[in-house]
């Protein structure tokens, strides 16, 4: 995780969220075996966003377990934009450039499989 402390401090503006669902959000595979669960702190972190915010939700899931997934999605209340399924199981590499101000544009939270994000804490700071 690169995150200090596991603190993520942003500004104020709307922020574009770009998460992946298995192993992230949600025990890696768990629907295949039966249904999805989220994992500590996913979803409470998914309602925390504000309706402002963009959720891109990515996943190499088939199209097949679309229907199944976003009924999950939606039965829990969880807002997002847009989900992609069948994404390359590789990395995922996001490049963006920071303001003239200095402030970071860019950030890579990696949690590790199955981990939760329970121990993430974003902290909003109007000085940035």
């Amino acid at each position: 995780m690169l995150l200090k402390e596991n603190i993520l401090r942003l500004s104020t503006l709307n922020k574009t969220w770009i998460l992946d669902f298995d192993g992230t959000l949600v025990v890696h595979n768990g629907y295949k075996t039966g249904n999805d669960k989220f994992l500590p702190g996913a979803k409470e972190f998914l309602q925390s966003i504000p309706d402002d915010d963009y959720i891109l939700i990515m996943t190499a899931r088939e199209k097949e377990a679309k229907e199944k997934t976003e009924k999950f999605l939606n039965e829990n209340n969880i807002r997002y934009n847009l989900i992609l399924f069948e994404m390359p199981m590789g990395e995922r590499i996001l490049f963006n450039d920071n303001k003239p101000s200095g402030l970071q544009c860019a950030y890579a939270v990696t949690p590790k499989r199955n981990e939760g994000l329970e121990n993430i804490n974003i902290i909003i700071d109007e000085n940035l």
